[in-house]
């Protein structure tokens, strides 16, 4: 089969990754990668968004499957546009993808079926919104949220009146994520211990992945602004089998079942981000796409072949095919560019890639890479993934420290807790 992955990410690269071990592979693409995953596909220097180019691409090159990294094309409607010219593709139409596509629709899809997630009020304006924060609804912290796409960034934890009046002058005046910052949330903020729950739909059934625990904050002890992942560990050391069931039950079917009776069938990956709460799990937020990091963990626990159930999702039976998970633990670290995710440089020469993959049980996964003449160079906010699997969560972190000590860029910067598990301050 010939296989495209669209994206150029550390998502891409794992997924590409694992998509490469499948018996039933005969040519990999990636649209338009990076360095990394131009050891294991043909790049296609295809923009995500270019979707007219993409369907071109895929219809003359007979494309058997498409797979969707990011949520951008997502939303923009490639699955639509796919379908129309009878190519097989993973990932939610346009209407189904609004749930990551904005977070007003998402609560107010939570608020109709009575799925459990914070209080919020909108705000259409920068006015109404400092109205909303000054009000006596809401007792800080509070967040604000932009409600397009931010990669990841558009959401400002505010511990008091004046950072929440800067952070709504930062969304809706400066324009600082530009559309998405039209319409805001003010939002609840909850209590409890993040986690990421994703699960592979055929928009009626579902089959849950791993469970993934993600590191948004910049900084060490989940300091700073978010970003879009700075790490991730499996399994989450907060989800039990009945916490497991219980998201299931009260959280994850009812948005498929929902879906489906709204008149948008969700086929593809349905990402929960979840807080567990002393009330139970409330959702923060969903996404449409395979989480970034959490995905770079979950490929390395996972057994057996993920073609066989991508395709199995598409053609309507997802639970045709079983995934068996390895006991181990996994984790990712993000090495980043210093000033991420704020402003940041590019082309700074990567050193020390080789003798960082040579560790035993190590996968380097690139993100922000590009290669000239034989040398990596970084492209981007989060340059790199430096993941492992082992028997103990312990031994994983270990080892992945190690491995990233060895690796040098200018201004490199990574979080030395990833998987530290602490205490609630």
């Amino acid at each position: 089969m010939k296989i495209l992955i669209v994206g150029s990410g550390g998502r891409e690269h794992a997924l590409g990754w694992k998509i490469s071990q499948s018996p039933l592979l005969e040519k990999l693409y990636c649209a338009p990668g990076n360095a990394g995953t131009g050891n294991i596909a043909e790049n296609i220097p295809i923009s995500p968004e270019d979707i007219a180019g993409l369907v071109d691409f895929a219809a003359r090159e007979k494309v058997d499957l498409t797979v969707v990294g990011p949520e951008v094309p997502l939303t923009l409607g490639i699955v639509d546009e796919f379908e129309k010219q009878s190519l097989k593709i993973f990932g939610p139409n346009k209407n189904a993808a609004e749930l990551e596509g904005s977070k007003i629709f998402a609560k107010q899809f939570m608020e109709r079926h009575r799925i459990p997630t914070g209080k919020f009020e909108i705000a259409d304006s920068a006015e109404q919104a400092k109205k909303i924060v000054g009000s006596e609804r809401f007792s800080f912290p509070l967040v604000v949220k932009a409600d397009g796409l931010a990669a990841g960034k558009g959401v400002i934890l505010c511990r008091n009146q004046k950072r929440a009046e800067e952070a709504i002058d930062t969304i809706m005046v400066k324009k600082e994520f530009g559309e998405a910052g039209n319409r805001t949330i003010i939002e609840e903020f909850l209590v409890g211990k993040e986690a990421s729950f994703i699960v592979i739909s055929d928009g009626v059934k579902i089959l849950p992945l791993v469970t993934t625990m993600d590191h948004k904050a910049v900084y060490d002890g989940d300091k700073g602004p978010n970003t879009g992942g700075m790490g991730a560990i499996s399994p989450s050391p907060y989800i039990d089998q009945k916490m497991f069931d219980e998201i299931i039950n009260k959280i994850v079917f009812p948005t498929i079942t929902r879906m489906l009776e709204e008149g948008r069938k969700f086929k593809g990956i349905l990402y929960v981000g979840l807080m567990l709460t002393a009330e139970g799990p409330k959702v923060l937020e969903y996404n449409c796409r395979f989480g970034d990091p959490e995905t770079q963990p979950q490929v390395l626990r996972m057994k057996g072949d993920l073609l066989e159930v991508l395709l199995a999702a598409v053609e309507g039976n997802v639970l045709e095919k079983e995934i068996e998970w390895s006991p181990n633990a996994s984790g990712c670290v993000v090495a980043a560019s210093g000033g991420y995710p704020i402003k940041y440089e590019k082309g700074k020469v990567i050193e020390g890639l080789d003798e960082a993959a040579s560790f035993p049980g190590i996968e380097v996964f690139h993100a922000g890479t590009t290669v000239r003449e034989g040398q990596y160079y970084t492209n981007g906010g989060r340059v790199l993934n430096i993941c492992a699997s082992e028997k103990t969560l312990a031994e994983t972190m270990d080892k992945i420290y190690r491995a990233i000590s060895r690796i040098y860029f200018e201004a490199m910067h990574w979080r030395r807790d990833i998987g530290a598990l602490r205490e609630e301050e």
